[in-house]
């Protein structure tokens, strides 16, 4: 059966869309790589409680065909529908949903910037702090639950990088019993006075920030704006820190380095949207405040695609309550509606999301961070000088000719992680993924024809 809407992605974007196209009368299918429906901001153990916001958008789905595990690798088009190839499960069994028109709700990931020592055990991604706590697993460094962690007494956790992920990333982890000894945070938050309008339509997002302030300041937490981790260091696993002041471009202060013994470190420097799916149908990209690419989108969440729509971090770094909106316009949008009390709560919310990207977006300095031996490329094991030569001896112009020489992005994660840093030793921002496959897949399914696994 043909589906008039196929959702890709079940996070808060995805849901709100497949649940309000479900209750306009279309036949919708949810399609998620993930065993359980919420994405990143609503992920929870399994077998444990789903998120109360969660909770309300699920309760939303009836008449939604919602398929987990199913890891959308391609969309093609057939004829006047689209066809979504997918691998399902740990079996990887291929899967073909067809629909009339397609949501794409995918998310995004964290951005890392490498400094000395960032490959250590021990260091982690903020945003994967979080998550493997939310999910029920072990508390970072500590080989214990959060579960039956006492306020305090497990590892010490530093959390750094730049961005609003990092308050909640070190209340959640102080509140789960980590003791937090610093925040360390690149950019000002001086910077938000540039955008005092946007701040004054959104007291509730600056109501959270301070709750979250005020929770750290209780336990203890030093806040350090305007400095950098710009070495970690360790032998078997990562012991220390080095924390220096930065000026208005992110370079390091000489002088200013202090060290802070930790036993994790939770660092991460923004999101960035996760476009493959999108890039291989064609659909424009655009550059966000703080430089990331993220999709073009119309006031319908209309891509430049026809038959294509997209809501959520996709569009640009912004938080629930946006993706939240962003999905039921579109949703609205396929149905051949329009509200225009959620194209204003839209602008009211965008407009925080590019202040907030704009007051941290990384500074041209913070390559200063890495010294020559520095691994840039960790899957190819690339370091900061084999890219410099690339570029000032060998001729490359851009991160695709580094590639080429060094290797550079050639690895597992096919430079999703070392592909903003390779771009900028390159002297370029960081260009739109573009791959024709968004996971790996069997060469069995990529020599079946279109439709032949159903």
């Amino acid at each position: 059966m043909t589906a008039d809407l196929a959702v890709v992605g079940a996070g808060p974007a995805g849901l709100t869309a497949a649940a309000t196209a479900a209750r306009l009368g279309l036949r919708v299918t949810l399609l998620d790589a993930g065993e359980r429906v919420g994405g990143q901001i609503h992920r929870h153990a399994a077998g444990g409680p789903v998120p109360r916001a969660a909770r309300r958008l699920v309760r939303r789905l009836n008449g939604v065909t919602h398929l987990p595990a199913h890891h959308v690798w391609t969309v093609v088009p057939d004829g006047d529908t689209w066809l979504l190839h997918a691998v399902v499960g740990p079996g990887e069994a291929p899967a073909a949903v067809r629909a009339r028109a397609v949501l794409l709700a995918t998310g995004a990931y964290e951005r890392q910037l490498p400094f000395p020592g960032w490959t250590l055990p021990g260091v982690v991604g903020a945003g994967g702090a979080q998550a493997m706590l939310k999910g029920g697993l072990a508390l970072p460094g500590t080989g214990a639950s959060p579960a039956r962690s006492e306020p305090g007494a497990r590892g010490r956790i530093v959390v750094a990088g730049s961005g609003p992920l990092l308050l909640a990333v070190a209340t959640t982890l102080a509140a789960a019993g980590a003791r937090v000894p610093a925040l360390v945070e690149a950019a000002g938050y001086t910077a938000y006075a540039r955008h005092f309008a946007a701040l004054a339509r959104n007291p509730a997002k600056l109501a959270q920030g301070a709750l979250h302030g005020g929770a750290l300041l209780r336990r203890a937490t030093r806040l350090l704006t305007r400095h950098a981790v710009t070495a970690a260091h360790g032998t078997t696993r990562v012991e220390a820190v080095t924390v220096t002041r930065l000026d208005a471009d992110w370079r390091p202060l000489p002088g200013t380095g202090r060290r802070i013994p930790c036993d994790v470190l939770a660092v991460g420097h923004g999101l960035v949207p996760q476009l493959e799916l999108a890039t291989g149908l064609g659909c424009a990209t655009r550059r966000t405040p703080d430089g990331t690419p993220a999709l073009e989108v119309d006031a319908e969440q209309r891509t430049s695609v026809p038959g294509i729509w997209a809501a959520g971090e996709t569009c640009g770094t912004g938080g629930a309550g946006l993706a939240r909106t962003e999905g039921e316009i579109a949703a609205l949008s396929v149905a051949g509606r329009h509200s225009t009390a959620l194209a204003r709560r839209r602008a009211r919310l965008r407009a925080f999301a590019d202040a907030m990207a704009a007051a941290h977006r990384p500074g041209p300095g913070w390559t200063d961070w890495m010294d020559g031996t520095t691994e840039v490329c960790r899957c190819e094991e690339v370091t900061a000088d084999r890219v410099r030569e690339a570029v000032t001896d060998l001729g490359a112009r851009d991160a695709r000719s580094v590639k080429l020489l060094t290797r550079a992005g050639m690895g597992w994660c096919q430079g999703r992680v070392c592909g903003p840093a390779v771009a900028r030793l390159a002297g370029e921002d960081p260009a739109p993924d573009r791959r024709p496959l968004s996971c790996p897949v069997p060469l069995s399914q990529l020599a079946q024809p279109p439709g032949a696994e159903r």
